[in-house]
């Protein structure tokens, strides 16, 4: 049964929409400037998950509740953390004082990270206007996954000496 959005949810719904459609943008745009492979390959990767967010935003301004996988963050974060591991060990072979990086990399991970700290937020603010439950699991979901996001690029600038922990 489709369900019913009022005015407010679907002002929300076109707001988050519009943020998957410029994270999209930004991380295709941005895995062609990179100069690090491995950096092109996160942003490419976190292209492909915007598009799913974008979709599944679609989905529900279409009255659909998405059925969401519930095994795949799970994955998804293990996986997260194994990168994480190696990136640890990068960083003790690197060095924490490492200054030795690409700046033209340093910028493109540092403005989608403050990208995704800002989506992070407006997700967990839109996700208290919602009435359907499904819904609200949903965008959480989708929260979860941008969240990850983020701590993979902190991880990444933090391995590389672009990110300082005093």
């Amino acid at each position: 049964m489709p369900i019913q959005l009022s005015q407010k949810e679907r002002l929300f719904l076109q707001d988050l929409k519009s943020h998957e459609d410029l994270c999209i943008q930004k991380y295709s745009k941005y895995a062609n400037e990179a100069e690090c492979s491995n950096l092109k390959q996160i942003f490419q990767k976190h292209a492909s998950h915007e598009q799913q967010h974008y979709e599944t935003i679609n989905q529900i301004i279409a009255g659909q509740v998405p059925a969401m996988n519930q095994g795949q963050p799970q994955q998804q974060a293990q996986g997260m953390q194994a990168q994480a591991s190696g990136m640890q060990g990068m960083s003790t072979i690197q060095g924490q004082g490492n200054t030795n990086y690409n700046q033209n990399d340093f910028t493109l991970v540092n403005d989608m990270l403050s990208t995704e700290k800002y989506i992070s937020g407006t997700y967990d603010t839109s996700i208290f206007e919602f009435q359907d439950k499904g819904v609200r699991q949903s965008l959480n979901h989708i929260q979860k996954e941008e969240q990850e996001h983020g701590e993979e690029l902190f991880n990444y600038m933090k391995s590389h000496g672009m990110y300082n922990i005093q």
